[in-house]
């Protein structure tokens, strides 16, 4: 199941960088995530500093 990120997002971008598959993007006020790209491997989940990225 791919991760999602919630309204505790800062846009800080660290997610993106982390992903190994680029399917993180900046969204309007927070970042994304592109279900069909994610692998679920958590590794953005690891790197959010706020924890606003949850298996969705």
């Amino acid at each position: 199941m791919a991760y999602v990120i919630n309204d505790s997002c800062v846009s800080c971008g660290t997610c993106a960088g982390e992903c190994p598959v680029s399917a993180i993007a900046e969204g309007d006020g927070k970042y994304v995530i592109d279900a069909d790209t994610c692998i679920s491997c958590g590794t953005c989940a690891g790197a959010c500093p706020t924890g606003a990225i949850e298996e969705g």
